[in-house]
């Protein structure tokens, strides 16, 4: 595997779910894989989850890592051909990202999107430039379009929570899983809900989408899923509620793209909204916004397993860099 992007990169998910468990159980079993191999990690913005579990990840296969924050410590970056560079931007992406593969093996990128230009963010400018220019395997640490990493932990999650109704047989009973969009203060990016999208359709799942309407994420991640607009009507019969904001995607109009054009506290997930579900798990990529995504109550009862889904970030991308190191 060089890159490491979209769901379709993984291969079999059957397969890749067997191999999460197999590292689960014994995390340190391909140690020998990155013997003397080295990943550069390398952020164009914050992180405490991508940070730690996939540091985590890499030395759990013995790899070395080196860790590199763009705007603190290196010299700002311009990623933009043709332009004069007489700002504040001292090197050029063109030249810094070969250097970068000159040090290491493997290299992740986290860049958001910038939600201003939806042409430039949606075409993966700054990613596609390292695919294309370090000469190494590439994989997103979330970029400005999707998060696979935290998608692949959260399909992880749901196959060891979901339990199937008896009876029902192995391939008879599918859980339903309701991606929920909630409020934000902030103009947040669409990547986890692009990816979450993209993943849930692909895994054996009943997928649903529900979120204002003018909140419609790109065709291209919802797929087949059902999009539903009354947020009960898709709450009804849940097993997993996955609750995220995202900012306009630009889709209808794409003048309001990048913008909050809803504030409806209606769609914050209180215990009210989770009664609906059947008994339903709450998930949440984290950080969360207490009183604005989830209320207290929800995320801190028992049905609420955003930690071991967080914890599971460590899984997913032990998969990952797996499959990476023997490719190489």
């Amino acid at each position: 595997m060089k890159t490491f992007m979209n769901v379709g990169d993984l291969g079999p998910l059957a397969q890749a779910l067997a191999e999460a468990q197999e590292i689960k159980n014994d995390r340190y079993k391909y140690q020998h894989l990155g013997h003397n191999k080295t990943l550069m990690m390398i952020f164009f913005n914050n992180s405490l989850r991508t940070r730690l579990s996939t540091q985590k990840a890499a030395m759990n296969l013995g790899m070395n890592v080196i860790v590199l924050d763009v705007n603190a410590g290196a010299w700002k970056l311009e990623t933009e051909r043709g332009v004069i560079m007489d700002g504040d931007k001292s090197e050029h992406l063109l030249e810094a990202i070969p250097v970068m593969g000159c040090y290491c093996d493997i290299i992740g990128v986290r860049s958001f999107a910038g939600l201003t230009d939806r042409e430039y963010d949606y075409a993966e400018t700054v990613v596609n430039q390292f695919i294309k220019y370090s000469g190494r395997p590439v994989f997103a640490m979330e970029t400005a379009t999707v998060h696979p990493l935290q998608a692949f932990a959260d399909l992880i999650t749901i196959e060891e929570y979901w339990k199937r109704p008896a009876g029902s047989g192995s391939l008879a009973a599918k859980p339903k899983v309701v991606l929920t969009w909630a409020p934000h203060c902030r103009a947040l990016p669409q990547a986890v809900p692009n990816s979450f999208a993209q993943w849930m359709n692909a895994a054996d799942v009943d997928f649903v989408i529900t979120h204002p309407e003018g909140y419609e994420l790109d065709p291209k991640f919802v797929g087949g899923a059902r999009v539903e607009y009354d947020q009960r009507k898709a709450f009804e019969g849940a097993d997993f509620i996955y609750a995220k904001n995202w900012s306009n995607p630009g889709v209808t109009n794409p003048e309001d793209y990048g913008k909050i054009t809803s504030k409806d506290m209606a769609w914050t997930v209180d215990t009210e909204h989770m009664s609906w579900t059947n008994n339903g798990k709450f998930m949440h990529c984290l950080p969360v916004r207490r009183g604005l995504i989830v209320t207290d109550d929800v995320i801190e009862s028992e049905n609420s397993i955003v930690i071991p889904e967080a914890a599971n970030r460590e899984i997913s991308c032990s998969v990952v860099l797996k499959r990476m190191l023997e490719a190489l």
